[in-house]
């Protein structure tokens, strides 16, 4: 943790800049925050479609129909490097707006004239994955900006918008479809969605140039080292070649393949745990679980990303994604449990979540604020590679086993675990090396141009005692 050093009438660029409101960075946080909720449901609310989808496009294999998920995740994370870059190149209030415009219009175009599992592909996919995807990457890149001294917190609050928003919609949203079937409740939902992140667009705002928080002292050496970060900022070019960038993605791509799973089929592994049809407190299981999952998935990432501010990144890794490897192989011990069901998948997601604070306050601390967009967006891609194994690759192989998610879940367990040792015992070694030489570098520098710039001991004594002219 760095040490905080007051400085006395520190003058605020932000607020000179953008008045007293765009210039708060807490403003900004909540503004973030509130356009992640609206995306959310792209994501989480997926699965409350399914069974609507299944009986439009009736003759369909489900594995199809999964693919729509798969398609808006790929949209969502591959494009973003590309998005992350124009956000910092251009600023957040352009690619917010047009990002605003794509989730709108996805969802409308989705509910009134899509005519086939294709027609999804490109409307819920295409259209609206890349309208959240630039909301996603603006919105998280904003806060590592803005709370250089608090970035696992500030990543693991905006992660958790998107993650956990979805439990204020999930039970709406299936009322909705209730009432109006899935079409027509996923093009009104779209447009009241689209108007939301739009509002948010007006306000959000990167820093100044130059700007610090008041009390924080950037180049203060650390007290404890629990995180380390590097003083360099990395062009996207530059992240590209280094060791540790592909490291990252791969843990990425393990860490987050469980959840995804859960999060495109969970009324499809309800149905094949053979719970699908149960109440609990008057609420039918799959909306329920739902709900709950989202509101874990939130805290995961709050709680989470605040322990690594104190614990580290890497350690918190190694905690999260070990116990997370044992939950998802505990999902295939409880067919016929509904609240096992229930339990089980809440704790999945409050272990699950963190992955989302956790690699973007990481990618911020290892390759430097700056290009945040760029870089994390390009990270990001791993949860695009895992989609196509979590929907369409994970619906293909339980409907080679008979409707069972074992296999998939087996999979993503041992993939979790191998993250969770490489968190500890690759990466962490790997990071700390390379800053650790970055700070010797800096320091030999800095001594270099200290001497280069001190008086010879001959020149101070000619300065002492100058030469007569003429004698």
């Amino acid at each position: 943790m760095a040490t905080h050093i007051l400085v006395p009438n520190q003058r605020d660029s932000a607020k000179e800049t953008y008045g007293s409101i765009a210039g708060n960075r807490w403003i900004q946080l909540a503004c973030g925050i509130v356009a992640m909720i609206v995306i959310s449901n792209y994501q989480y609310a997926f699965t409350l479609f399914t069974p609507g989808m299944k009986l439009t496009f009736s003759g369909v294999p489900y594995a199809k129909i999964a693919a729509v998920f798969s398609a808006f995740i790929l949209f969502e994370t591959w494009p973003m490097p590309v998005s992350g870059y124009f956000v910092d190149k251009f600023g957040i209030r352009k690619l917010m707006t047009f990002g605003a415009i794509c989730i709108a219009l996805g969802w409308v175009l989705g509910g009134t004239v899509a005519k086939s599992p294709l027609d999804l592909y490109i409307y819920y996919g295409v259209i609206s994955g890349t309208g959240a995807g630039i909301i996603y990457i603006s919105c998280v890149a904003n806060a590592l900006k803005w709370f250089p001294d608090r970035r696992g917190l500030a990543a693991g609050l905006t992660a958790a918008g998107f993650g956990g928003g979805a439990a204020l919609t999930i039970m709406p949203i299936a009322h909705s479809i209730h009432n109006m079937g899935w079409a027509h409740a996923m093009a009104v939902w779209g447009i009241g969605q689209g108007i939301v992140a739009l509002a948010a667009a007006m306000i959000l705002r990167h820093p100044p140039s130059g700007w610090v928080p008041a009390g924080w002292d950037q180049k203060a050496k650390q007290v404890r080292k629990a995180v380390a970060q590097s003083k360099v900022n990395f062009t996207w070019f530059q992240t590209l070649g280094r060791p540790e960038f592909y490291l990252l993605y791969t843990m990425f791509f393990f860490a987050t393949a469980g959840g995804l799973i859960a999060t495109a089929n969970l009324s499809q592994i309800a149905k094949s745990l053979h719970v699908s049809d149960a109440k609990i407190w008057g609420f039918a299981i799959v909306p329920l679980a739902a709900t709950l999952t989202s509101l874990c998935n939130a805290l995961s990432r709050i709680i989470w990303g605040s322990v690594s501010d104190r614990l580290g990144r890497e350690r918190t890794m190694f905690l999260t994604f070990g116990v997370e490897a044992v939950l998802v192989f505990l999902v295939t011990k409880i067919a016929g449990a509904p609240i096992a069901f229930l339990v089980l998948f809440s704790f999945i997601f409050l272990f699950w979540g963190e992955i989302y604070s956790l690699f973007s306050a990481t990618t911020g601390d290892v390759f430097g604020p700056k290009n945040a967009s760029a870089n994390y967006g390009m990270v990001y891609t791993a949860k695009g590679a895992a989609s196509v194994f979590a929907g369409f690759g994970a619906a293909t192989l339980a409907a080679y086993f008979g409707g069972s998610f074992a296999v998939p879940f087996y999979i993503s367990a041992i993939l979790c675990a191998i993250a969770a040792i490489c968190s500890l015992f690759v990466l962490r070694p790997l990071l700390r090396s390379r800053i650790e030489k970055e700070g010797r570098s800096a320091e030999g520098k800095a001594l270099s141009a200290a001497l280069a710039q001190a008086p010879t001991a001959k020149e101070d004594r000619d300065h002492k005692h100058p030469t007569a002219v003429g004698q």
